[in-house]
Protein backbone atom coordinates (compact mmCIF):
# COMPACT_ATOMS: atom_id res chain seq x y z
CA UNK A 1 0.00 0.00 0.00
CA UNK A 2 2.71 2.74 1.32
CA UNK A 3 4.24 1.82 -2.56
CA UNK A 4 2.10 4.46 -3.72
CA UNK A 5 3.27 8.04 -3.96
CA UNK A 6 0.00 9.48 -3.20
CA UNK A 7 0.07 7.21 0.17
CA UNK A 8 3.04 8.05 0.84
CA UNK A 9 2.85 11.81 1.04
CA UNK A 10 -0.91 12.05 2.55
CA UNK A 11 0.86 10.09 5.40
CA UNK A 12 3.44 13.02 5.61
CA UNK A 13 0.68 15.47 5.78
CA UNK A 14 -1.52 13.80 8.26
CA UNK A 15 1.68 13.68 10.50
CA UNK A 16 2.26 17.00 10.12
CA UNK A 17 -1.03 18.49 10.56
CA UNK A 18 -1.16 15.63 13.75
CA UNK A 19 2.10 17.34 15.10
CA UNK A 20 1.20 21.06 14.85
CA UNK A 21 -2.19 20.82 16.54
CA UNK A 22 -1.30 18.32 19.31
CA UNK A 23 1.43 20.60 19.75
CA UNK A 24 -0.70 23.82 19.91
CA UNK A 25 -2.98 21.60 22.22
CA UNK A 26 -0.47 20.77 24.59
CA UNK A 27 0.34 24.80 24.48
CA UNK A 28 -3.14 25.31 25.80
CA UNK A 29 -3.80 22.56 27.84
CA UNK A 30 -2.59 19.16 27.87
CA UNK A 31 -5.55 17.56 28.12
CA UNK A 32 -6.13 19.03 24.45
CA UNK A 33 -2.96 17.80 23.34
CA UNK A 34 -3.25 14.67 24.24
CA UNK A 35 -7.50 14.62 23.00
CA UNK A 36 -5.93 15.28 19.70
CA UNK A 37 -3.38 12.67 19.79
CA UNK A 38 -5.95 10.06 20.52
CA UNK A 39 -8.40 11.36 17.83
CA UNK A 40 -5.94 11.71 15.05
CA UNK A 41 -4.36 7.99 16.13
CA UNK A 42 -8.48 6.83 15.81
CA UNK A 43 -8.75 8.40 12.49
CA UNK A 44 -5.28 7.45 11.21
CA UNK A 45 -6.22 3.74 12.12
CA UNK A 46 -9.23 3.54 10.50
CA UNK A 47 -7.97 5.02 7.14
CA UNK A 48 -5.55 2.53 7.38
CA UNK A 49 -8.11 -0.61 7.32
CA UNK A 50 -9.95 0.80 5.14
CA UNK A 51 -7.63 1.74 2.33
CA UNK A 52 -5.44 -1.57 3.04
CA UNK A 53 -8.89 -3.52 2.44
CA UNK A 54 -9.43 -1.64 -0.48
CA UNK A 55 -6.04 -2.25 -1.76
CA UNK A 56 -6.36 -5.65 -1.03
CA UNK A 57 -9.58 -5.77 -3.08
CA UNK A 58 -7.96 -4.51 -6.27
CA UNK A 59 -4.44 -7.02 -5.90
CA UNK A 60 -7.46 -9.64 -5.82
CA UNK A 61 -8.76 -8.68 -8.92
CA UNK A 62 -5.34 -7.97 -10.37
CA UNK A 63 -4.39 -11.54 -9.63
CA UNK A 64 -7.41 -12.78 -11.66
CA UNK A 65 -7.10 -10.87 -14.46
CA UNK A 66 -3.51 -12.02 -14.65
CA UNK A 67 -5.34 -15.99 -14.46
CA UNK A 68 -7.15 -15.04 -17.05
CA UNK A 69 -4.44 -13.52 -19.08
CA UNK A 70 -1.89 -16.43 -18.64
CA UNK A 71 -4.83 -19.23 -18.19
CA UNK A 72 -6.62 -20.24 -21.35
CA UNK A 73 -9.89 -21.37 -19.60
CA UNK A 74 -10.28 -19.07 -17.19
CA UNK A 75 -12.67 -16.66 -17.81
CA UNK A 76 -14.32 -15.80 -14.57
CA UNK A 77 -13.25 -13.03 -12.36
CA UNK A 78 -15.12 -13.04 -8.49
CA UNK A 79 -17.89 -10.88 -7.38
CA UNK A 80 -17.09 -8.03 -5.23
CA UNK A 81 -19.06 -6.27 -2.60
CA UNK A 82 -21.22 -3.88 -4.02
CA UNK A 83 -19.59 -0.14 -4.65
CA UNK A 84 -17.09 1.32 -7.09
CA UNK A 85 -14.95 -2.04 -6.79
CA UNK A 86 -17.87 -4.13 -7.94
CA UNK A 87 -19.07 -1.63 -10.88
CA UNK A 88 -15.13 -2.26 -12.00
CA UNK A 89 -15.15 -5.86 -11.46
CA UNK A 90 -18.22 -5.83 -13.85
CA UNK A 91 -16.79 -3.57 -16.44
CA UNK A 92 -13.49 -6.01 -16.77
CA UNK A 93 -15.50 -9.32 -17.02
CA UNK A 94 -17.23 -7.48 -20.04
CA UNK A 95 -13.75 -6.41 -21.48
CA UNK A 96 -12.44 -9.54 -20.46
CA UNK A 97 -15.71 -11.65 -22.49
CA UNK A 98 -15.27 -9.15 -25.12
CA UNK A 99 -11.64 -9.73 -25.63
CA UNK A 100 -12.05 -13.42 -25.62
CA UNK A 101 -14.69 -13.43 -28.47
CA UNK A 102 -12.26 -11.32 -30.51
CA UNK A 103 -9.65 -13.86 -30.20
CA UNK A 104 -11.77 -16.46 -31.33
CA UNK A 105 -13.18 -14.40 -33.94
CA UNK A 106 -9.58 -13.64 -35.02
CA UNK A 107 -8.60 -17.39 -34.61
CA UNK A 108 -11.57 -18.80 -36.81
CA UNK A 109 -10.62 -15.71 -39.22
CA UNK A 110 -6.99 -17.10 -39.66
CA UNK A 111 -8.52 -20.63 -39.86
CA UNK A 112 -10.70 -19.62 -43.44
CA UNK A 113 -7.51 -17.63 -44.72
CA UNK A 114 -5.84 -21.07 -43.81
CA UNK A 115 -8.67 -22.62 -46.07
CA UNK A 116 -8.68 -20.24 -48.52
CA UNK A 117 -5.01 -20.08 -49.21
CA UNK A 118 -5.04 -23.87 -49.58
CA UNK A 119 -8.36 -23.69 -52.09
CA UNK A 120 -6.91 -20.15 -53.88
CA UNK A 121 -3.53 -22.83 -54.46
CA UNK A 122 -5.50 -25.86 -55.64
CA UNK A 123 -7.32 -24.06 -58.38
CA UNK A 124 -4.47 -22.37 -59.74
CA UNK A 125 -1.94 -25.71 -59.19
CA UNK A 126 -5.02 -27.54 -61.87
CA UNK A 127 -4.15 -25.27 -65.06
CA UNK A 128 -0.59 -24.60 -63.86
CA UNK A 129 -0.13 -28.39 -64.35
CA UNK A 130 -2.20 -28.55 -67.41
CA UNK A 131 0.09 -25.69 -68.97
CA UNK A 132 3.39 -27.50 -67.65
CA UNK A 133 2.35 -30.75 -69.85
CA UNK A 134 1.40 -28.72 -73.38
CA UNK A 135 4.89 -27.18 -72.82
CA UNK A 136 6.67 -30.55 -72.43
CA UNK A 137 4.61 -31.86 -75.32
CA UNK A 138 5.78 -28.52 -77.47
CA UNK A 139 9.43 -29.58 -76.94
CA UNK A 140 8.76 -32.92 -78.71
CA UNK A 141 8.18 -30.59 -81.97
CA UNK A 142 4.70 -32.05 -82.83
CA UNK A 143 3.87 -31.16 -86.33
CA UNK A 144 1.71 -27.83 -87.45
CA UNK A 145 -1.53 -28.40 -86.52
CA UNK A 146 -0.93 -30.56 -83.34
CA UNK A 147 1.07 -27.44 -82.03
CA UNK A 148 -1.50 -24.89 -83.26
CA UNK A 149 -3.91 -27.18 -81.20
CA UNK A 150 -1.92 -27.03 -78.26
CA UNK A 151 -1.25 -23.35 -77.70
CA UNK A 152 -4.94 -22.77 -78.39
CA UNK A 153 -5.04 -25.34 -75.34
CA UNK A 154 -2.92 -23.27 -73.04
CA UNK A 155 -4.84 -19.69 -74.23
CA UNK A 156 -7.96 -21.45 -72.50
CA UNK A 157 -5.88 -22.50 -69.19
CA UNK A 158 -4.37 -18.97 -69.01
CA UNK A 159 -7.78 -17.49 -69.61
CA UNK A 160 -8.93 -19.88 -66.50
CA UNK A 161 -6.29 -18.18 -64.48
CA UNK A 162 -7.14 -14.40 -65.32
CA UNK A 163 -10.77 -15.29 -64.24
CA UNK A 164 -9.88 -17.09 -61.59
CA UNK A 165 -7.29 -14.18 -60.51
CA UNK A 166 -9.75 -11.63 -61.26
CA UNK A 167 -12.97 -13.22 -59.12
CA UNK A 168 -10.25 -13.55 -56.16
CA UNK A 169 -9.07 -9.53 -56.19
CA UNK A 170 -12.85 -8.50 -56.26
CA UNK A 171 -13.42 -11.17 -53.11
CA UNK A 172 -10.50 -9.69 -51.84
CA UNK A 173 -11.58 -6.41 -52.16
CA UNK A 174 -14.88 -7.07 -50.86
CA UNK A 175 -13.84 -8.89 -47.82
CA UNK A 176 -10.79 -5.64 -47.36
CA UNK A 177 -14.04 -3.49 -46.77
CA UNK A 178 -12.11 -0.96 -49.48
CA UNK A 179 -15.10 -1.27 -52.22
CA UNK A 180 -17.44 1.86 -51.86
CA UNK A 181 -20.70 1.40 -53.04
CA UNK A 182 -22.79 3.54 -54.75
CA UNK A 183 -26.26 3.90 -54.49
CA UNK A 184 -28.17 5.57 -57.03
CA UNK A 185 -31.42 3.87 -58.83
CA UNK A 186 -31.42 1.27 -61.17
CA UNK A 187 -34.19 0.21 -63.51
CA UNK A 188 -34.23 -3.46 -63.51
CA UNK A 189 -34.72 -4.34 -67.45
CA UNK A 190 -31.24 -2.13 -67.66
CA UNK A 191 -29.43 -4.19 -65.32
CA UNK A 192 -30.58 -7.35 -66.66
CA UNK A 193 -29.94 -6.16 -70.31
CA UNK A 194 -26.11 -4.93 -69.17
CA UNK A 195 -25.50 -8.58 -67.21
CA UNK A 196 -26.75 -10.87 -70.10
CA UNK A 197 -25.33 -9.25 -72.69
CA UNK A 198 -21.63 -10.66 -72.99
CA UNK A 199 -23.31 -14.03 -72.77
CA UNK A 200 -26.19 -13.85 -75.63
CA UNK A 201 -23.62 -15.42 -77.77
CA UNK A 202 -22.97 -18.48 -76.03
CA UNK A 203 -26.50 -18.50 -75.04
CA UNK A 204 -27.40 -18.98 -79.61
CA UNK A 205 -24.01 -21.36 -79.55
CA UNK A 206 -25.51 -23.68 -76.46
CA UNK A 207 -29.29 -22.86 -77.86
CA UNK A 208 -30.24 -21.63 -74.69
CA UNK A 209 -33.51 -19.39 -74.65
CA UNK A 210 -33.47 -16.56 -72.23
CA UNK A 211 -37.09 -15.10 -71.34
CA UNK A 212 -37.29 -11.85 -69.37
CA UNK A 213 -39.99 -10.09 -67.70
CA UNK A 214 -40.08 -7.26 -66.04
CA UNK A 215 -42.49 -4.63 -65.36
CA UNK A 216 -42.39 -1.34 -66.49
CA UNK A 217 -40.42 1.04 -64.02
CA UNK A 218 -39.24 -1.23 -61.92
CA UNK A 219 -35.89 -0.20 -60.32
CA UNK A 220 -33.84 -0.85 -56.99
CA UNK A 221 -31.09 0.91 -55.31
CA UNK A 222 -27.69 -0.16 -55.43
CA UNK A 223 -24.92 0.07 -57.46
CA UNK A 224 -25.07 -0.81 -61.00
CA UNK A 225 -21.86 -2.15 -62.15
CA UNK A 226 -21.57 -4.23 -59.39
CA UNK A 227 -25.24 -5.65 -59.02
CA UNK A 228 -24.48 -5.98 -62.82
CA UNK A 229 -21.36 -8.38 -61.80
CA UNK A 230 -23.74 -10.34 -59.52
CA UNK A 231 -26.32 -11.37 -61.81
CA UNK A 232 -24.24 -12.13 -64.27
CA UNK A 233 -22.54 -14.66 -62.39
CA UNK A 234 -25.99 -16.01 -61.66
CA UNK A 235 -26.56 -16.75 -64.87
CA UNK A 236 -23.55 -18.05 -65.82
CA UNK A 237 -24.01 -20.77 -62.82
CA UNK A 238 -27.60 -21.48 -64.87
CA UNK A 239 -25.71 -21.80 -68.09
CA UNK A 240 -23.60 -24.17 -66.51
CA UNK A 241 -26.56 -26.15 -65.12
CA UNK A 242 -28.72 -26.46 -68.20
CA UNK A 243 -25.85 -27.83 -71.07
CA UNK A 244 -27.62 -27.16 -73.94
CA UNK A 245 -31.05 -26.51 -75.26
CA UNK A 246 -32.09 -25.06 -72.33
CA UNK A 247 -33.89 -22.32 -70.96
CA UNK A 248 -33.28 -19.23 -68.66
CA UNK A 249 -36.32 -17.07 -67.46
CA UNK A 250 -36.32 -13.73 -65.89
CA UNK A 251 -39.21 -12.33 -63.88
CA UNK A 252 -39.08 -8.64 -61.48
CA UNK A 253 -41.78 -8.12 -58.83
CA UNK A 254 -42.22 -4.97 -57.87
CA UNK A 255 -44.12 -4.06 -54.89
CA UNK A 256 -44.65 -1.57 -52.24
CA UNK A 257 -42.23 -3.18 -49.41
CA UNK A 258 -39.36 -4.60 -51.76
CA UNK A 259 -37.89 -5.55 -55.72
CA UNK A 260 -37.64 -8.76 -56.42
CA UNK A 261 -35.75 -10.43 -59.10
CA UNK A 262 -36.18 -14.52 -59.66
CA UNK A 263 -33.92 -15.88 -62.22
CA UNK A 264 -35.25 -19.95 -62.67
CA UNK A 265 -33.15 -22.23 -65.54
CA UNK A 266 -34.24 -25.55 -66.73
CA UNK A 267 -31.51 -27.40 -65.55
CA UNK A 268 -31.66 -30.19 -62.66
CA UNK A 269 -31.90 -27.79 -59.42
CA UNK A 270 -29.75 -28.64 -56.51
CA UNK A 271 -29.18 -31.64 -55.04
CA UNK A 272 -30.39 -32.20 -51.63
CA UNK A 273 -25.95 -31.92 -50.24
CA UNK A 274 -25.38 -28.76 -52.12
CA UNK A 275 -28.46 -26.52 -51.79
CA UNK A 276 -26.97 -25.95 -47.98
CA UNK A 277 -23.88 -24.73 -49.29
CA UNK A 278 -24.33 -22.81 -52.78
CA UNK A 279 -23.06 -19.71 -51.89
CA UNK A 280 -19.94 -21.56 -49.78
CA UNK A 281 -16.49 -19.93 -51.25
CA UNK A 282 -14.91 -22.34 -53.62
CA UNK A 283 -17.71 -24.94 -53.64
CA UNK A 284 -18.15 -26.61 -56.73
CA UNK A 285 -20.81 -29.20 -55.19
CA UNK A 286 -21.31 -33.06 -55.32
CA UNK A 287 -20.53 -33.18 -59.35
CA UNK A 288 -16.74 -33.74 -59.31
CA UNK A 289 -17.54 -32.84 -63.14
CA UNK A 290 -18.68 -29.52 -62.48
CA UNK A 291 -16.74 -26.44 -64.51
CA UNK A 292 -16.00 -23.38 -62.61
CA UNK A 293 -13.74 -22.37 -59.15
CA UNK A 294 -17.00 -22.29 -56.98
CA UNK A 295 -16.06 -18.28 -56.84
CA UNK A 296 -18.80 -16.80 -58.74
CA UNK A 297 -22.45 -17.24 -56.13
CA UNK A 298 -20.10 -16.68 -53.39
CA UNK A 299 -18.90 -13.17 -55.11
CA UNK A 300 -22.45 -12.58 -55.73
CA UNK A 301 -23.96 -12.92 -52.18
CA UNK A 302 -21.19 -10.61 -51.09
CA UNK A 303 -22.24 -8.24 -53.43
CA UNK A 304 -25.86 -8.15 -52.73
CA UNK A 305 -25.73 -8.13 -48.98
CA UNK A 306 -23.03 -5.78 -48.82
CA UNK A 307 -25.70 -3.48 -50.58
CA UNK A 308 -28.58 -4.41 -48.20
CA UNK A 309 -30.25 -7.02 -50.30
CA UNK A 310 -31.06 -10.82 -50.05
CA UNK A 311 -30.09 -13.74 -52.25
CA UNK A 312 -31.65 -17.31 -51.62
CA UNK A 313 -31.22 -20.75 -54.28
CA UNK A 314 -33.91 -23.19 -53.62
CA UNK A 315 -35.38 -25.70 -56.60
CA UNK A 316 -38.35 -24.87 -58.44
CA UNK A 317 -41.68 -26.80 -58.05
CA UNK A 318 -41.41 -27.49 -61.41
CA UNK A 319 -37.91 -28.43 -61.80
CA UNK A 320 -34.58 -26.57 -61.98
CA UNK A 321 -32.72 -24.09 -59.84
CA UNK A 322 -34.32 -20.69 -58.63
CA UNK A 323 -32.57 -18.07 -57.56
CA UNK A 324 -34.04 -15.20 -55.47
CA UNK A 325 -32.75 -11.39 -55.00
CA UNK A 326 -35.07 -8.97 -52.82
CA UNK A 327 -33.92 -5.31 -51.91
CA UNK A 328 -36.20 -3.69 -49.61
CA UNK A 329 -37.40 -0.22 -50.34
Amino acid sequence: MFRNREIRRLAVWFAGVTIVCSGAGFALQPGAGLLLLAAAAAYGAAFFLFTRARYRSIAKISEQIDQVLHDGDCLYIGEMDEGELSILQTEISKMTLRIREQNDALKKEKGHLADSLADIAHQLRTPLTSANLILSLLKDNPGESGRKGLLRDMEGLFRQMDRLIDSLLKLSRLDAGIVVFRKEPVQVAGLIETASRPLLIPMELHEITLEIQVPEGARIDGDPDWLGEALQNILKNCMESIGDRGCIQIACEDTLLYTEITIHDSGPGFGKEDLYHVFDRFYRGRDTKASGYGIGLSLCRTIITRQGGTVAARNHPRGGALFVIRFPK
